[in-house]
């Protein structure tokens, strides 16, 4: 898989690394909303928006890049009292991250909760426990809760809704158990968050996309510091990239991010597909080269 047609492999600070398109004939497969990388990038935990996990090994070329992906598994989510997930209203999960301890938490639109899965052999086979959730979150549209979740560097939630309008932009919080600080991500134009990724340097990157009938899919990635976050009130976020046609680009809505044995921050995205033969699940990695000031 290309980034271009023309060959170019960098968009702003993102280099492109490599990406395949994933298949699998269990029809249970797709629909992929949210990603988790291990540190190690080999393995891969994501769930769907039809409340499944799935889970599969990365592999890489002697560049590093990311080359083929295989031994993938889909299983049921399970509800907090250990029985598989049923029906869309329940099922419809959206955004996930990685807890210090090992356990993840997953956030559900339609019914809108956050719940926490504890820490198993393999990812999210266990019985859930939920969380309280932000205030105001059952508030949001039906469709248009929590999208975009990771765990900051101090171990605390950021949590972001992709429509819960408010003064200034779309709700989100930080916090989790100990209770939740509200702010205000400015949006404009069409695109919604719609995933987030912690960066080593404690950093968020927010995946904010968009789609319309004249410019297709359009995604942009963009930094935001967690210094802003102290201080509650409207937070913006800097621009990254741009990823639009005729880059190779889908419906991205997940995103996670890792330092490489190097030191250099990796990203991936993949792209929900629907369900739909005219789509496709892809997975692209590229790295971050910011500017050192940036970086900081």
């Amino acid at each position: 898989m290309t980034l271009s047609p023309d060959g170019a492999t960098r968009v702003g600070p993102l280099e492109y690394r490599g990406g395949v398109t994933l298949a699998s004939g269990d029809r249970r497969f797709g629909g992929l909303s949210a990603i988790v990388v291990s540190r190690d990038g080999r393995l891969l935990t994501a769930v769907t928006d039809e409340g499944n996990w799935i889970t599969a090994r990365l592999a890489y070329d002697g560049r590093g890049w990311l080359a083929s992906v295989d031994r993938t598994q889909v299983g049921p989510l399970r509800d907090v009292t250990g029985r598989a997930l049923q029906g869309k209203v329940e099922q419809d999960a959206e955004a996930l991250t990685e807890l210090p301890d090992g356990s993840f938490v997953v956030a559900f639109e339609r019914r809108h909760r956050l719940l926490r899965y504890p820490v198993t052999h393999q990812p999210l086979r266990g019985v859930p426990t939920p969380l309280d959730p932000p205030p105001g979150l059952a508030g949001a549209p039906p469709n248009e809760g929590v999208e975009a979740l990771t765990t900051l560097s101090n171990g605390r939630l950021f949590a972001l809704t992709e429509n819960l309008a408010v003064e200034g932009g779309v709700r989100g919080w930080t916090g989790g158990a100990s209770g939740w600080k509200p702010f205000a991500f400015r949006v404009s134009g069409l695109p919604r968050p719609s995933g987030s990724a912690c960066l080593p340097s404690g950093d968020v990157v927010v995946l904010v996309r968009g789609y319309s009938p004249a410019t297709g899919v359009v995604v942009r990635l963009e930094l935001l510091r967690t210094a802003d976050l102290e201080h509650g009130g409207t937070v913006a976020g800097y621009l990254l990239a741009v990823l639009k046609a005729p880059l190779t680009v889908d419906n991205f809505e997940g995103i996670a991010a890792r330092e490489g044995t190097d030191g250099e921050v990796l990203l991936y995205l993949v792209s929900d597909d629907n369900f739909s033969r005219s789509q496709r699940t892809l997975l692209m990695m590229f790295a971050l080269r910011l500017p050192p000031g940036d970086a900081e």
